[in-house]
């Protein structure tokens, strides 16, 4: 069945609209400084970063190839899943520290102010493995994810080393596998997700379980960005409804990306919170990076106080 326009793709074509090709590429960048950038640094002879010791696993995942999606949203539609040590980055907050995509849609938003900022991706891998063990892959199988940023509810609190981002989905196909992953502490429920190249060079991407049914396209264009020179670390939290309770730390490096032309999209469809996100600018294709990341039990810690601070 031909899937309809969604409001997110309808709101894509509202923003493309009005943006020439010099602005589109501007948006283009200031989209890596929502989702990569904030985690990255430029090395020519950068390599994976080191890993704070004590993880209880070790994740390794290498040749990875997805695209990626931008989404703002509605806080209210996830709340179940907010721990209450962290909080969601919103718009306002970002248009009030001078990023300017962040400003430039509360002109034409303003209602929006208090909708966080978050990216969906759909990858896929020819290493994936959590202490050596591998998921059985269905074919063209893949992983899809769904993270938001995020900060300390308390501003005395430190979450540790990486970009701290809410991890609200984390879809694989081997329900097994699933388990295993929760029961080592890495959040993650069963979800048919498929991506694929076909012969054109565009990329297929698919998520289907109850209450939910995406569909995206991406056929990159341009030349790649970053490289051997970048590289960077994230802390992925599980949501409060999870029955994990550590954060996984991951660090990369050689991270390359392309834009999206302009007829891919992401279409989204059912019940799920999902449906009622509004994209940010074009998707981008990532790919050529080494992964490695681990799970640490949640130690929050407090800033060092000088005697007598209360």
């Amino acid at each position: 069945m031909r899937l309809v326009p969604s409001r997110l793709q309808l709101s894509r074509r509202v923003v493309r609209s009005h943006l020439g090709a010099e602005d589109r590429i501007r948006v283009f960048l200031l989209l890596l400084t929502l989702a990569i950038a904030p985690s990255m640094v430029n090395d020519a002879s950068a390599q994976v970063p080191a890993l704070p010791e004590g993880a209880a696993t070790h994740w390794v995942v290498d040749h990875p190839e997805e695209i990626i999606g931008y989404l703002l949203f509605d806080p209210a539609t996830v709340e179940r899943r907010l721990p209450p040590t962290l909080r969601f980055i919103t718009i306002e907050e970002l248009a009030t520290g001078g990023v300017a995509w962040a400003m430039e849609y509360l002109v034409e938003s303003p209602i929006h102010g208090h909708w966080g900022v978050s990216f969906f991706e759909i990858v896929q891998m020819q290493t994936f493995t959590i202490n050596g063990h591998a998921p059985q892959w269905p074919d063209n199988g893949a992983v899809a994810l769904w993270v938001a940023r995020v900060a300390s509810s308390d501003s005395t609190t430190e979450l540790g080393p990486g970009v701290p981002l809410l991890t609200l989905e984390f879809w694989i196909p081997d329900s097994l596998y699933a388990v295993e992953m929760r029961a080592q502490e890495h959040y993650a429920t069963y979800g048919d997700v498929r991506l694929h190249q076909d012969s054109g060079g565009k990329w297929w991407g698919s998520v289907d379980i109850d209450g939910l049914s995406v569909a995206a396209e991406c056929t990159p264009i341009g030349f790649a960005v970053g490289g051997a020179g970048s590289r960077g670390m994230q802390a992925f939290f599980p949501p409060h409804s999870s029955t994990v309770t550590s954060i996984v730390r991951v660090a990369f490096a050689g991270h390359r990306e392309q834009r999206c032309d302009e007829d891919s999209s992401w279409q989204f469809h059912g019940s799920h919170p999902l449906t009622g996100v509004v994209a940010l600018g074009p998707s981008t294709f990532q790919f050529g990076y080494d992964l490695i990341g681990g799970a640490y039990r949640m130690k929050l810690t407090m800033p060092y106080r000088f005697k007598g601070m209360r």
